[in-house]
């Protein structure tokens, strides 16, 4: 992710067609972040095992002070998804999130020393902040659309960085998991529920409803970087 996340102005996208989908059209309309957030050193590190512990233990401090947002985020598409079929679908994961994720973030925290007060109520650094600002203004607007960018972002980005590590293997189980959690069949199969539901509420969506999807998304993408970036700085 980068440092600033203000906005640039939006472009024209075309809707679902043969040739490109609105979500690799969003994607590419967020390069460069995306390539640095999915290429970032934090990743070759992580799955050769040589990352840092200092800038590991930051960084899962870090992302752990997402949680109560990302479940806020979750309950509110719930209850704004279209039907029960993707309400089930987002009720699974959040359970996967609240119970073997919850627990990975613990296991992490005692291996690597984190104290309590770092785990529960740290300082925040600018990217974190700026994201879980992100997250409460897409669910307090309470669109589907708009949800799902930031969603699909955050679970898309995850799952194309630890998909290009997935046979690696770090040796230490807080490098190792953390790919395992962002990567194999099951997390493919719900980053594509969240590809194609936002596919479909892009083909739904007017022209001001399409501009507000593309700029969380690129706002989404920017703070991926910057939070990798962020990792690195003591």
């Amino acid at each position: 992710m980068k440092a600033q996340t203000h906005d640039k102005a939006a472009k024209p996208m075309s809707t679902t067609s043969a040739v490109t989908r609105p979500t690799d059209r969003l994607r590419d309309l967020s390069e460069p972040d995306w390539s640095a957030a999915v290429g970032h050193r934090f990743v070759s590190e992580l799955a050769g095992g040589t990352l840092d512990h200092a800038v590991m233990r930051r960084y899962l401090v870090q992302d752990y002070q997402f949680l109560d947002s990302f479940v806020a985020l979750l309950g509110a598409a719930i209850h704004a998804a279209p039907g029960l079929a993707q309400r089930i679908v987002l009720g699974r994961f959040l359970g996967l999130v609240v119970s073997d994720e919850n627990t990975y973030f613990q296991r992490s925290f005692d291996a690597l020393g984190v104290p309590e007060a770092d785990r529960t109520a740290p300082a925040l650094l600018p990217p974190t902040a700026g994201f879980q600002a992100l997250m409460r203004e897409a669910a307090a607007g309470g669109r589907w659309g708009e949800m799902l960018a930031v969603l699909t972002v955050a679970e898309w980005s995850y799952l194309t960085w630890a998909s290009s590590v997935a046979d690696r293997d770090p040796g230490w189980f807080v490098f190792r998991e953390w790919i395992t959690l962002h990567s194999g069949p099951g997390f493919e199969s719900l980053v594509a529920f969240l590809r194609g539901e936002l596919d479909r509420a892009w083909d739904a969506s007017d022209e001001i409803e399409r501009d507000r999807i593309a700029s969380l998304f690129r706002r989404a993408v920017a703070l991926e970087r910057a939070f990798f970036d962020a990792a690195y700085t003591p």
